[in-house]
């Protein structure tokens, strides 16, 4: 369990379904929170900082902007080499995802990276070009047919 402060808390709660869209969004966080925006900006600075908070960014709803095909490239990498390699495929802008996984009886692949395109070709292009830049071979593509859920982590309300 995250160990936050009231005010850490009450920040990731109000803003973990996203930040309003307006011109100065931490303003009005600042004010629905009872807050300076310097301490919105340097509260949320900290838990970076102290890796509580991974990343602050946009999540964008890829389907309605046309990006509707979803790939999971699965390799076959020398144990000894995942570091490496991860951080090359990890380099490609086109990766959204690179994880290690343990690999299993009759599932020999041990690194799962996701990309997100408009058509499967894209996605096999974008999947040979990582191939040839990191000299691996033994890879397959698994495509997303339908999403059931997306969301991330959600601190609860008290």
């Amino acid at each position: 369990m995250l160990d936050l402060s009231e005010k850490e808390r009450k920040l990731l709660v109000a803003t973990q379904d996203g930040v309003p869209l307006e011109k100065n969004p931490f303003e009005k966080i600042a004010r629905d929170l009872g807050l300076s925006t310097q301490e919105v900006i340097e509260t949320y600075k900290r838990l970076l900082d102290e890796n509580k908070v991974r990343r602050f960014g946009a999540s964008i709803a890829h389907r309605k902007v046309g990006v509707s095909v979803n790939a999971m490239i699965v390799w076959d990498v020398p144990n000894e080499e995942v570091m490496e390699i991860g951080k090359k495929i990890s380099s490609f802008e086109e990766v959204s995802h690179c994880y290690e996984r343990p690999r299993k009886k009759d599932w020999n692949y041990n690194l799962f990276t996701m990309v997100h395109r408009k058509s499967k070709e894209e996605c096999e292009e974008i999947a040979q070009e990582i191939s040839n830049e990191v000299g691996i071979d033994e890879y397959e593509m698994l495509y997303s047919s339908e999403e059931f859920k997306k969301t991330g982590v959600k601190i609860p309300k008290r």
